[in-house]
Formats: C-alpha cells, sequence, structure tokens
C-alpha cells in the first residue's frame, strides 16, 4: 500500500500529568502513584505513552508530584523504548494549571497535553486535520454523555465549558486528549495556581476550542471498576475481522443477495486460510452489509439460519466467529452502521473489548478499505482488480490479494 498525503507537521511531543493523589482508586494508590496502576504486566501509563509512539510522538515530558519518583525509576529517559523522556516535577498540591504553565519552557510550541488515567483510542491525523482547519488553539476529544460539561455548535467548536453541568445543551464530557497551541494557551492564565480546566472553561467562553467527537469507547483506571474493564481491553487478543459475502462466500449477481442456504457457496481458498489462521489461535469476527432485509429479499430469520449453518460447518474446522455484526439497513437510511461508517466495526470493539488498532478487517471492496480506515483499523483486500480509494484528502492505492491464502504472511506479518 501506499499513501501519499499532504505533508504536515503535527505534534511530536506529549506532555502527560501524572502528579495526582488518585482518591478514587485507593487503597491501590496508597504506594503507588495512579499512573503506575499495573495493566497485563504493564503501567497504564505505558500504554498511552507507546500508542502515542506508535503514531509519530519520539518525545515525551511527564509533569509528576506523587511518588513520582517510582515513575522516573521505572521510565527512566526512556531509552528501553526509544522514547526521550524529560520530567518536570512538582509538589503534590500543585494543581494542574500551575504543573502544565511550570514546564511551559520545555514545551514545544505545538505539543499534546494528556491526562495519565485515560486511554482513549486516538487517530492523531484527523485530530490533528480538524485542528488545523478550525484554527483554535486547541483541540480535544470528547465523547457524547447527558449531563455533560460541554456543548458544541454544528461546526464543532465549543460553546460551553461547564464542570458544574449546569448549563443546557451540555451533551458532552472531555475525555483528556489535547492538542495545544503552547503560548495561545498560556495567554488564559491570569495565574499559574489553577486547574487546568480553568483554563479551559474561559478559552470555551471566548468560543477558542474545537472538539473531535469520538464514537469509539474510551477507557480508565478512575475507579476499581474501570481498572478492570480497561485491562481486559488492553490485554492482546488474536482477534481478526471479515467480511462475508466476496470473501468468505461467493456473491450474488449484481443486485441480488444470497437470500438461503442452498444459495451460500463457500470460498474454499477462504476457508482453508480461515482453518490455518485459526490453528495459531486467532478467532474471528464477521462485519457484513446486509441491505436485502431492508429490501425484503430475506428476513432476519432465513438470515439467521444462513449464519447458523455456516458457523456449525466453520465449527466442525475449528474456526470459531466469536460475532456477526449486519446492517440492515438500506445504503440510503443515512445509518451508522452501514459500511463504510464504522459503527459495526465499534459495537464490535465494545462488545468483545478488543483494539481496533491491533486487529485488521477483510473484505473485498473499496468500502470494506474506507470503512477499516473510518474505524482505525488495518485492512486486507481479497480482489482481482487493482482497486483505489480517495479518503480524506488521501490517495490510497491499494494492494489486493487473489485469494486470503495469498495475503497470510501480510496478515501474519501486520499482526506479529
Amino acid at each position: 500500500m501506499v499513501v501519499v498525503k499532504k505533508s504536515v507537521i503535527k505534534p511530536k511531543q506529549a506532555a502527560i500529568l501524572c502528579g495526582g493523589l488518585g482518591t478514587r482508586m485507593k487503597p491501590y494508590t496508597d504506594n503507588s502513584p495512579k499512573p503506575m496502576i499495573i495493566c497485563n504486566g504493564k503501567p497504564f501509563l505505558w500504554y498511552i505513552m507507546q500508542q502515542l509512539y506508535d503514531q509519530g510522538v519520539r518525545r515525551f515530558i511527564l509533569l509528576t508530584g506523587y511518588l513520582s519518583e517510582q515513575i522516573e525509576e521505572y521510565f527512566g529517559n526512556g531509552e528501553l523504548w526509544n522514547w526521550d523522556i524529560q520530567y518536570s516535577k512538582g509538589p503534590v498540591d500543585w494543581d494542574t494549571g500551575k504543573r502544565v504553565w511550570e514546564a511551559r519552557e520545555k514545551l514545544d510550541e505545538l505539543f499534546l497535553l494528556l491526562y495519565s488515567d485515560n486511554f482513549v483510542p486516538f487517530p492523531l491525523d484527523k485530530v490533528y486535520a480538524l485542528h488545523k482547519h478550525n484554527q483554535k488553539p486547541l483541540t480535544f476529544m470528547v465523547a457524547s454523555k447527558t449531563p455533560g460539561n460541554i456543548s458544541l455548535d454544528k461546526f464543532g467548536i465549543v460553546q460551553q465549558y461547564d464542570n458544574k453541568r449546569f448549563g443546557l445543551g451540555l451533551n458532552y464530557v472531555e475525555i483528556g486528549y489535547m492538542i495545544v497551541e503552547k503560548n495561545q494557551t498560556l495567554s488564559f492564565f491570569d495565574t499559574p495556581e489553577c486547574s487546568f480546566s480553568s483554563i479551559l472553561q474561559k478559552m470555551a467562553a471566548n468560543h477558542q476550542i474545537s472538539a473531535w467527537v469520538q464514537h469509539d469507547s474510551y477507557h480508565s483506571i478512575s475507579d476499581p471498576n474501570r481498572w478492570q474493564k480497561a485491562q481486559e481491553y488492553l490485554k492482546p487478543k488474536k482477534i481478526i475481522l471479515i467480511d462475508r459475502d466476496g470473501v468468505i462466500n461467493k456473491k450474488a449477481s449484481r443486485g441480488e443477495y444470497i437470500s438461503k442456504w442452498e444459495d451460500f457457496i463457500w470460498i474454499q481458498e477462504t476457508r482453508v486460510a480461515m482453518k490455518l489462521m485459526a490453528n495459531e489461535g486467532f478467532k474471528f469476527i464477521i462485519i457484513s452489509n446486509q441491505a436485502g432485509i431492508a429490501r425484503g429479499i430475506i428476513s432476519f430469520t432465513e438470515l439467521e439460519k444462513i449464519h447458523n449453518n455456516m458457523k456449525n460447518e466453520l465449527q466442525n474446522d475449528d474456526i470459531e466467529i466469536l460475532d456477526i455484526y449486519i446492517c440492515p439497513h438500506h445504503w440510503n437510511e443515512e445509518c451508522f452502521c452501514r459500511k463504510p461508517k464504522p459503527g459495526m466495526f465499534l459495537q464490535a470493539s465494545k462488545d468483545h473489548l478488543f483494539r481496533l488498532d491491533k486487529t485488521l478487517y477483510i473484505g473485498d471492496d473499496p468500502r470494506d478499505v474506507e470503512a477499516a480506515l473510518n474505524a482505525g483499523t488495518d485492512y486486507i483486500l481479497i480482489s482481482e482488480e487493482k482497486t483505489n480509494i480517495d479518503n480524506h484528502d488521501n490517495f490510497v492505492d491499494i494492494k489486493s490479494y487473489f485469494s486470503l491464502i495469498e495475503a497470510l504472511d501480510t496478515i501474519k506479518a501486520k499482526l506479529s
């Protein structure tokens, strides 16, 4: 695959707030700072930093306070992971605004600012493109929640930031990943002795914050229950996402649909390849548009029969289908689930607690590639034709494979 895009100077430095007491995580934080809470053998903070490193961020400033020596002892200068880590250490009672202010001489003019207790699927390229487009001093990620503490206009510009949650239209919450223009943001400080949320409130009152609405789930160690869920989400999983028609079975003629089991014809090369991957521990989730339901060509009952027969035959080959997600809507219904929109991918990730950036989707159509890109996952295209798509100002020349067997080495390399 070759991707040609406009050259952009996106943030290369991240400042991460690591100084709090973590009172809601007591007793686990009695002798450990919250960012060092262990998830699957590694501190939660490590996952955040590795996620950023994978997207080109090379330099980190950790804004530490409570039990800061434990963070420094574990991470050091970052050379073990090819990271460049500096520290800005202050007393435990410093508020978040004070920590940012005191680190200002070490900060790039353009930098990322994160809390250390949230892990968010973070499409840095896309969020930065929005930041450049909206030309505001700060862009942060928000999630839909009512009541929330944020309201947006139709252009994604923050209209209110109210932690007391008294205002109308507060339908979003901030989730702790920000792109910051340093000098413009520091100009909102009347005093260093403040919380950073008070700075955000001032900037919002002046309509100086843009927001990226995150539809994927985010995960937190803000309390013990969320910590357990975050551990499961961050645990490596051997899951592959795969289309049905044109990949697992032969497609019906154009404009027609597989409406009964007798019409379902296996693509044998795919079945063999799935068996080889299953032998290595991989399990599968099927994601498929099925507009034949909306058109009245097939019922949910008949579709379920097809899928039950399909799963039973695959199970006989020790191939496990974890789940099947279908969009039953017509192409013009403007739903969020029909590919190339990412709704089914996001729901699968939420249900089965896996990272979309650590798996891939196997499809047979350019819309499958676009759906994968929209969901933040990698892809494999099974097609006999050279294909390209125009996706969000990026021209993507897609390498395709004649069969899934031919693509196996590439799949193993991508998922290694």
